[in-house]
């Protein structure tokens, strides 16, 4: 199937990972769009179109409402981690994340799932109108993987010092660039979900504009995921303000900390990736 317009639907979580798979598809020449499940009023339903549930536990019911709206005029697909959930039965296919159990009962391996998924169905939409070749998205989901696990396996390396610098602080700022900002959205939701501590996410260049003013008032601890154009000037004014920094998967002159990984400089690497680093930190102040 080539649609004409692509729908994108989530909360939380499921809903960063659509904002980011939505953007890279618009760049690629498609129709997409991310939307959140609780919107009044989304993407009308109709020929050509494909809406996309996305729910790990199968019964946010804001999404199953969302495609059910759908049901019967556009296609629709599910997009989940628990088979014969509730989603399944609003939708025409279902597609399994194959995450697992999380035990935790928090989404870490399944919004990574969602992501390679999304990344698959961009690769799919591509391929069936001419435009990109296949596999592309099973090498860079292979990639990850040896990322992830070098990550895991150096933490007791890494770990400790990030946990320290960014727990000193009021709140923890996660940071990263538009075309991967489901990381800094969902490593600040880790943060709140976790140990129930203070975060907030904002986009690189964004923050130049809205975040910055915080670095003043604030004992200012962030988490910057590199490799924005604007990194540098970020890092001007935190410097200046006494600001403390953990840049992961680049050098960033002036950060306090940097943890890098293997593959670290392939931005779609990167995106199923580097959000890790912030789960990781926030389990070890869970855990404590």
């Amino acid at each position: 199937m080539n649609p004409g317009t692509v729908v994108l639907i989530g909360m939380g979580s499921s809903r960063y990972a659509a904002g980011v798979a939505a953007t890279r598809m618009r760049a690629s020449g498609v129709d997409a769009v991310a939307e959140l499940a609780s919107l009044e009023t989304g993407t009308r339903p109709g020929p050509g179109v494909l809406a996309v549930g996305i729910s790990a536990s199968g019964g946010t019911e804001e999404t199953i409402d969302a495609i059910a709206r759908h049901r019967g005029a556009s296609a629709t697909v599910a997009l989940t981690n628990r088979p014969g959930s509730a989603i399944e039965l609003a939708a025409d296919s279902v597609v399994s994340m194959l995450a697992g159990d999380e035990e935790g009962s928090v989404s870490c391996r399944s919004f990574q799932h969602t992501m390679a998924m999304l990344l698959c169905l961009e690769e799919h939409i591509m391929a069936s109108g001419g435009d990109a070749p296949r596999r592309r998205a099973a090498d860079a989901v292979r990639r990850a993987a040896e990322a992830s696990e070098d990550l895991l396996e150096r933490r007791d390396a890494w770990l400790p010092p990030a946990a320290d610098l960014l727990a000193e602080g009021p709140a923890t700022f996660t940071i990263a660039p538009a075309e991967r900002m489901s990381s800094a959205e969902q490593g600040a939701l880790m943060v709140r979900e976790g140990p129930r501590r203070i975060a907030d996410a904002c986009e690189s260049g964004d923050w130049l504009h809205v975040d910055v003013y915080l670095t003043q008032p604030l004992d200012y601890r962030a988490m910057l995921f590199a490799g924005s154009r604007f990194d540098d000037a970020i890092l001007t004014w935190m410097r200046e303000r006494g600001s403390r920094v953990v840049a992961v998967g680049g050098d960033v002159d002036g950060a306090d900390l940097t943890v890098r990984y293997r593959h670290d400089d392939d931005t779609t690497v990167a995106l199923l990736t580097e959000v890790l680093v912030a789960e990781l930190v926030a389990a070890s102040w869970w855990g404590a």
